[in-house]
């Protein structure tokens, strides 16, 4: 998705007074590795579960963005799916969908987790990075709640070098726990002066501009993948086929039908996610329709199925059909 084709027409926006300092508006994205903790964080500095988290590689499939209002700046986060040596055609859409993402921002922060050594994958991205000249780039260790202060400064020192090694400087670079809620504030201090000068792009209260059909199929996989992570490798997909609210219902009391399907690779895999009784899958239903009608706000009716969409990973045609 284009970062910037979702810059709303903000022209009524209204005048900042001339004494205060103007007003900042932009985009940020999080860059690392599959699970460096960049959907956690977003969600920290957002106050409100938007992106998906999982610790399995690769769970984030769509650009979420999460909106962070302040006084003075408004921060629009996008969150892209983790970059990676592809091994996949979904892999390989996945990296593209990266790079045009990194164009187009105004901030780019790479995450590195505090409790793992700067390794192949690291250097791979903080050399893409290098390669992106005028965008400001900010170093972010992530997960410092997992480790001593000596491991921590070890970290900070390995990821200046690295910069100083490819022929540029951080911006910044930051220690944060989103888990501790440390340091989560600081860092959205440190992104704000390095946006654009703006109105707000966006309205007060908004927190994402993904489609609700594409969040609501986000909280069922991340429910689907939970009791599974071991048995099923990266093969789950969700697909909302329709929300609609119930007909002959009172106006004080709504209900939203929601369809599903949950797509896996092969029919061994179908009783997986069922479970003994059908228990598994009710349990995802059950997990889900909560997330669901925080989001929403409203009562849902959740029917969920599963299907076999054989290989799709590796299908151009599936992989349209899925939406990727």
């Amino acid at each position: 998705m284009d970062a910037m084709s979702a810059r709303p027409n903000h022209e009524s926006a209204a005048p900042q007074p001339e004494t205060a300092s103007p007003h900042r508006a932009g985009f940020a994205c999080f860059v690392g590795r599959p699970n460096a903790g960049k959907s956690t964080l977003t969600n920290a500095l957002v106050g409100q579960k938007v992106a998906i988290t999982s610790n399995r590689p690769q769970t984030t499939r769509h650009t979420v963005r999460g909106i962070v209002h302040r006084d003075d700046a408004q921060l629009i986060l996008v969150d892209t799916p983790g970059l990676h040596k592809p091994r996949t055609l979904l892999g390989e859409r996945l990296n593209d969908v990266v790079r045009t993402t990194w164009a187009e921002v105004d901030v780019i922060g790479f995450c590195l987790p505090a409790d793992q050594k700067l390794g192949p994958g690291d250097k791979y991205i903080v050399k893409e990075l290098a390669g992106i000249r005028k965008t400001p780039k900010i170093a972010i260790i992530t997960k410092t709640d997992l480790v001593d202060s000596k491991t921590l400064a070890e970290q900070l020192l390995a990821v200046s070098a690295l910069a100083q090694e490819l022929g540029f400087e951080w911006a910044e670079i930051v220690p944060v726990s989103a888990v501790g809620d440390q340091q989560v504030g600081l860092l959205a201090d440190l992104i704000a002066p390095l946006l654009p000068e703006s109105p707000p792009l966006y309205p007060e209260g908004d927190l994402t501009d993904e489609p609700e059909m594409v969040m609501v199929a986000e909280l069922i996989r991340e429910a689907a993948l939970e009791g599974v992570r071991d048995e099923l490798p990266h093969s789950i997909a969700v697909v909302v086929e329709e929300m609609l609210p119930r007909e002959d219902r009172p106006a004080d009391k709504p209900l939203l039908d929601i369809h599903a399907n949950v797509y896996i690779e092969r029919p061994s895999q179908k009783g997986i996610i069922i479970g003994p009784k059908g228990k598994r899958l009710k349990d995802v239903g059950t997990k889900s329709r909560k997330h669901i009608e925080a989001l929403l706000g409203t009562p849902v009716y959740l029917d969920l199925h599963v299907k076999v969409a054989k290989d799709w990973q590796r299908d151009p045609k599936q992989l349209r059909k899925l939406g990727f």
